[in-house]
């Protein structure tokens, strides 16, 4: 719980850093690395819409380009939301690339209105971790 804790105020904390300008909606994002460290990203925007780059895919390519891939857990903070806001299709979609489907995934707009569940959770009917199990 204190460590869950701690990534989801990592998550807050680069929320404050985000590019929002169109939107007006802050995202940060916190990846538990299994080294212990902590890789954060921010969503980007781009007024051409779909250039727009999201917390969750901002860490993990940080985490990546930092020659990190073996990830434990993830916090996503909307601060400006006045509920839980999940994480969109495409993210749990490249999530689930680099995420075991057991690993917790924390988000919400305060430390006191978070979900706590997994990427399985998530993003149930993953056929990269189906024909893995193929093999």
């Amino acid at each position: 719980m204190k460590d869950e804790l701690n990534l989801f105020e990592a998550a807050l904390k680069v929320a404050e850093n985000s590019y929002s300008p169109y939107s007006k909606f802050r995202v940060g994002a916190a990846i538990l690395c299994a080294d212990g460290s902590i890789v954060t990203g921010a969503n980007v925007e781009n007024r051409s819409f779909g250039l727009t780059i999201c917390a969750e895919r901002s860490a993990l390519v940080a985490a990546i380009s930092a020659g990190r891939k073996d990830f434990t857990a993830i916090a996503i903070a909307t601060p400006d939301a006045s509920y839980p806001v999940s994480p969109c299709g495409a993210c749990r979609q490249v999530l689930s690339e680099f995420f075991s489907p057991e690993a917790p995934v924390s988000f919400g707009n305060s430390e006191k209105s978070r979900v706590n569940t997994t990427i399985a959770a998530l993003f149930p009917f993953d056929a990269l971790h189906e024909l893995a199990q193929e093999e």
